[in-house]
């Protein structure tokens, strides 16, 4: 089945899913950051702390000390790495754009990943996460839901490297910021309720 088959199959199956989820660009860098290893829910909490305490913008973030960073995010989960994670994030974001969202968002899409893949603590994903949904840059988010969806139907192999997944897509796709976001949003979808790690819901599932 190739991959745009798939799509429309999901598409139609589930509908538009509305992510990410996040009132501000700023506020979806954030949440990108802290849902690392950990479920949406738990990061809602965290920003939810963080608009209660009023310091969700560039400046006031950064100017918040880690102890009280780590204590706001402390429903994300390893809150302490988080904190230092969000602090290399901000310094970057006040060193380099002077906290301004719009310029960083001006920017090439290939020099921004360089750039923040070279902040510490922000990989692959988590990166491109940025690009696509706070940025609206063409890059496709590949995940632990994306491998597992797509080396099971036999379109990628199961030790495939992120860049080797994302390159598939890249090549099947076109490059598109509706798209990608689209289609990533629908195979978290297909991932968290069908494509389970362990016992996969085959038989519902809108691709069998």
């Amino acid at each position: 089945m190739k991959p745009k088959l798939i799509y429309q199959k999901l598409y139609t199956s589930f509908g538009p899913q509305h992510w990410w989820p996040g009132e501000t660009p700023f506020e979806v860098m954030v949440g990108a950051i802290l849902t690392q290893n950990t479920s949406w829910q738990n990061v809602e909490k965290a920003i939810k702390n963080l608009k209660k305490a009023r310091v969700l913008t560039p400046d006031k973030l950064y100017k918040t000390s880690h102890k009280k960073l780590a204590a706001l995010i402390r429903p994300a989960g390893y809150f302490n790495i988080k904190a230092k994670r969000l602090k290399n994030f901000l310094k970057f974001l006040s060193k380099s754009y002077n906290n301004n969202i719009k310029r960083l968002s001006s920017g090439d899409a290939k020099v921004l990943r360089e750039e923040l893949l070279l902040v510490n603590g922000i990989g692959p994903e988590t990166a491109d996460s940025i690009l696509l949904y706070a940025l609206n840059k063409p890059a496709f988010v590949v995940d632990a839901y994306t491998k597992r969806i797509f080396s099971r139907h036999k379109l990628i192999k199961e030790n495939s490297s992120y860049e080797e997944i994302q390159g598939f897509f890249k090549s099947k796709l076109s490059s598109d910021v509706k798209l990608f976001n689209e289609y990533h949003a629908l195979i978290v979808k297909l991932g968290k309720d069908f494509c389970l790690k362990r016992k996969p819901r085959c038989k519902l599932c809108p691709l069998g």
